[in-house]
């Protein structure tokens, strides 16, 4: 039997304890702090915001036998340094990572460039928004060699609609929360990155190997 598909998820950390998740697929996880520094220990992944444990609950639906590689960039809100996002994608790669779910970006061009030094470092499939919430252009999910995602709200969940240009579109809503309306739950373009990467790990979506995974 192969071995299951590793998937980092660079957010703000995982809560093992939440209902959604299911903490014996978490692997041992980092936080990376703002000058790339990784901090390793018990709790260092440990979930204070809710975004990246919502997101990995969304993959984790759709990807039940993947094992996830929380890496924590967000510590106290959704913000983090370029430096620590690249580092993050290293460590992923570094620590045999299929995939690496980036459900976050920039809109400052300044970076492109070390991103784009990051991907083609990088051995895992990085599955990234194309685009911000105000539809302005982001990164790294502009850049050649991502899986790059949109969000279409009438596409329905666990599906995605393959565009011309090579974009997967998906909805924007997350694992429903019995009792809370979706609009009132946590949605957008992080929660369509997330089902991509999950039908992606799944081996669901018609995505490439990473050529760099051959190096």
């Amino acid at each position: 039997m192969a071995d299951p598909v590793r998937i980092a998820v660079i957010d703000s950390g995982v809560h093992p304890g939440h209902p959604h998740i299911a903490a014996s697929r978490l692997l041992p996880g980092v936080t990376i702090l703002p000058d790339g520094t990784p901090e390793q220990g018990a709790n260092a992944a440990l979930d204070r915001v809710g975004h990246g444990t919502a997101v990995t609950a969304a993959i984790q639906e759709l990807a039940p036998r993947a094992l996830i590689l929380p890496i924590r960039v967000f510590r106290d809100a959704l913000r983090a340094s370029p430096r620590a996002l690249i580092a993050a994608m290293d460590w992923a790669s570094a620590e045999g990572a299929d995939f690496i779910n980036l459900s976050l970006g920039t809109t400052n061009p300044a970076h492109a460039d070390h991103f784009a030094a990051a991907v083609a470092r990088s051995t895992a499939r990085i599955v990234a928004p194309r685009t911000a919430a105000d539809d302005a252009p982001c990164w790294p999910g502009m850049l050649a060699g991502i899986i790059a995602v949109g969000l279409d709200w009438d596409v329905a969940r666990g599906s995605v609609r393959l565009a011309d240009d090579g974009v997967y579109h998906a909805s924007g809503y997350p694992r429903p929360i019995e009792g809370v309306p979706q609009q009132r739950n946590l949605h957008g373009i992080s929660f369509a990155t997330a089902q991509v990467t999950g039908l992606a790990a799944a081996n669901l979506l018609p995505v490439s190997p990473n050529p760099a995974a051959s190096r």
